[in-house]
């Protein structure tokens, strides 16, 4: 079963549900962006519609997750969402690609990281 973590926006002002997964590899990204002080827009879409955040290093960002155990971190998923958030387009939450998308790695791993 999935849990569904929160990501609050300025504070407690706006908050989201996110899948722990997808939450924990956005934080990744999130994380990494505003540690280079490189703003961005990230979409958010649900059954009310889609979304858009300005994510900035002067807005307030937490993330509440409601899983048990830390996500294993799959990292061509956040070398896929980092390349979204770098593009003119911005962050959209993208499927989670499996290992039988990209193959194997030449010595027979599959792209996975652990945290």
């Amino acid at each position: 079963m999935a849990h569904v973590g929160k990501l609050h926006y300025g504070g407690h002002q706006r908050t989201f549900d996110i899948d722990d997964r997808l939450l924990s590899h956005l934080r990744i990204v999130f994380m990494n962006k505003l540690r280079r002080a490189e703003p961005f827009m990230f979409h958010h879409s649900d059954a009310a519609g889609t979304t858009s955040l300005w994510i900035h290093p002067a807005v307030s960002l937490v993330f509440h997750f409601y899983g048990g155990r830390p996500a294993e971190i799959n990292r061509m998923w956040v070398e896929q969402l980092m390349h979204e958030a770098n593009s003119s387009g911005g962050l959209k939450a993208a499927p989670e690609p499996t290992a039988s998308m990209a193959g194997v790695g030449a010595n027979g791993t599959h792209a996975r990281l652990r945290k």
